[in-house]
């Protein structure tokens, strides 16, 4: 990376890097952390970056679309009958979700967007030592309120799954989404496998697995787990007669759906293999380890959205598994973006006036907007059953999206 005796040029382009931090799954392993491209590294260059100091910028999530306010709870699970994979001394698997619902209007108080401890955990990761404030994280502007006071009625369930190395909040502007068009959303963190997780102990627990997974198997088995993980997730919110979260009668139990982000989005795959009640399942540029077996996925509607990689090529497990989908099935390419365009952090590259990867022209906001549209949209038709012509092909609204046959 371009080193730039301005301090404050500097400190931007270590946040150009630590922003990228899911692209840089792609070093350690370019066949299977994400579709493999030369655009899913960090940025090279950071001309053009801003020389406004981080302290005084100030990240705004994009608004949420629906017609809802948007109440967030945020809830601590202990999977008593599985030990955790990654490290079985730690006891029984626990996990931080944090969900997202229907809420009315002028109730509640603002969310952060994380923890400082795990927000310095992202921060210190990549670049150890470094004097980014941690403020440019939690201060981050979400639309979601705590406490909020919640909407009656039933709503289909999504389960969200961040990418590896990624923590949850990476898809909050997702989730705030989907809160606001009416439903209720889980966005799991894996732990172990991200940056940083905050438990009600104070505890922030590290990314234990950041530089294991050095084979096709191994990231197969963090699919597989991934899988485990939503299916305790999904019992815990709808078991009966005392679910783990207080608003649990909002979830209509008979919709559920999942999608994720790189790996999130690759544990689809085992996830509508192995549960029955996950209906849909939406993949955001996530190679799959864990590919489309020949028998299908039981006809269950499938969305792949990418980003578009260079001379043409295409991800191989996409190729594999698309012709073996045996349900209603759109595969999108978002011409211009790269790995990280379906998270939040190109938001912050946007603040920051800093270069994203080469070839990347879709802007932060741009990319969460079509992002939230093509994944709403997707749920709207199978867990709602709202007829959606935006599936029926390209459409000049949005340019930038390509659909495969």
């Amino acid at each position: 990376m371009t080193r730039h005796t301005s301090r404050l040029r500097t400190t931007a382009a270590a946040a150009a890097l630590l922003l990228a931090l899911p692209l840089s799954v792609a070093v350690a392993a370019p066949a299977l952390a994400a579709p493999a491209t030369p655009a899913a590294t960090p940025p090279t260059s950071t001309a053009g970056a801003s020389a406004t100091a981080p302290s005084a910028l100030h990240v705004e999530l994009p608004r949420p679309t629906g017609p809802d306010a948007v109440g967030q709870e945020v809830l601590h699970l202990v999977d008593q009958d599985r030990p955790d994979p990654w490290v079985p001394s730690a006891g029984p698997r626990q996990l931080m979700v944090t969900m997202y619902y229907p809420a009315h209007a002028g109730t509640g108080s603002p969310a952060p967007y994380m923890t400082a401890p795990a927000a310095r955990m992202l921060l210190d990761h990549e670049l150890p030592g470094n004097t980014i404030p941690t403020e440019l994280v939690t201060d981050a502007r979400t639309w979601s309120r705590t406490n909020a006071r919640p909407q009656g009625g039933h709503y289909p369930l999504v389960v969200l799954s961040p990418g590896f190395t990624m923590p949850r909040t990476s898809l909050t502007s997702l989730a705030e989404d989907l809160g606001s068009r009416g439903y209720v959303v889980a966005l799991v963190d894996h732990t172990y496998e991200n940056t940083g997780t905050t438990f009600p102990d104070g505890q922030t627990l590290p990314c234990v697995m950041c530089g294991r997974l050095r084979d096709k198997e191994a990231w197969k088995t963090l699919e597989e787990s991934r899988a485990n993980d939503v299916s305790f997730v999904i019992d815990q919110l709808t078991q009966r007669p005392q679910p783990a979260w207080r608003y649990a009668r909002m979830i209509d139990r008979d919709r559920i759906g999942m999608a994720g982000h790189s790996a999130g989005g690759a544990a689809t795959v085992p996830a509508l293999l192995t549960d029955d009640r996950i209906r849909a399942g939406a993949d955001l540029d996530g190679t799959m380890p864990y590919l489309v077996p020949e028998s299908g996925v039981g006809g269950k509607p499938y969305l792949m959205m990418g980003h578009s990689l260079p001379g043409g090529n295409e991800d191989g497990s996409w190729t594999t598994s698309w012709p073996r989908l045996d349900g209603w099935k759109r595969w999108l390419t978002l011409d211009g973006s790269d790995h990280g365009s379906f998270t939040d952090f190109p938001l912050f590259y946007d603040a920051l006036g800093v270069s994203q990867s080469p070839g990347t022209t879709v802007s932060g906001r741009r990319a969460v907007e079509l992002t939230r549209q093509y994944v709403g949209a997707f749920f709207d038709l199978q867990l709602k059953d709202i007829d959606q012509p935006l599936f029926d092909g390209p459409t000049a609204a949005n340019p930038e999206v390509r659909f495969h046959s």
